[in-house]
């Protein structure tokens, strides 16, 4: 499958380099390799597949294509749910979570951070970077639904901070500020 890993980091590098539109041809492409290959022919391919969807609902939201994107994450965490990777899973989540919160369908939105954050407090091997943003996720759902964030933000802050992740420590800092604690 080097034509996926190929097509792979290509649309990455695109992105990265702000070529979303070559990105999102590029993404398409795994995807559609990835829908002709069977799952039973390749261990990888259902990995690869979450990989593409992924990639290419990621670029659909950079493009402010949200209910574009909103189908290809909810098929992705359906395969990271079969695929059994409790950690993939939790990110993949908290990005629908994103996308819901973006569509203003709040509700949902609330209920991916909420199953995100129960997998990462959970589970072995989570990476504080990632908590803390699944954290600032929920924080600012609590914040425009009018509900008290300053636990969220102060705890958000202190994995950020030993991530070392200025921008993050900055941003907390100053949510917690507006809230006057």
């Amino acid at each position: 499958m080097d034509e996926f890993a190929n097509l792979m980091h290509s649309a990455q590098v695109a992105r990265r380099e702000g070529r979303l539109q070559e990105a999102h041809q590029l993404y398409a492409q795994a995807l559609g390799l990835c829908r002709q290959v069977a799952a039973e022919t390749l261990a990888d391919s259902k990995r690869n597949l979450i990989a593409a969807l992924k990639g290419l609902g990621q670029i659909e939201r950079d493009l402010g294509r949200g209910r574009v994107a909103c189908p290809l994450y909810v098929e992705a965490v359906e395969l990271c749910r079969l695929e059994g990777d409790v950690l993939l899973l939790a990110h993949t989540v908290r990005h629908l979570g994103d996308i819901h919160q973006e569509l203003g369908n709040l509700a949902p939105a609330d209920k991916c951070y909420r199953e995100a954050l129960a997998i990462y407090r959970t589970a072995s091997g989570v990476e504080r970077l990632d908590l803390a943003n699944a954290l600032r996720s929920f924080a600012v759902l609590h914040d425009s639904l009018a509900r008290d964030s300053t636990a969220l933000w102060i705890e958000a802050k202190n994995l950020y901070e030993a991530a070392g992740i200025v921008e993050g420590v900055e941003g907390c800092a100053r949510r917690i500020v507006q809230r006057g604690t």
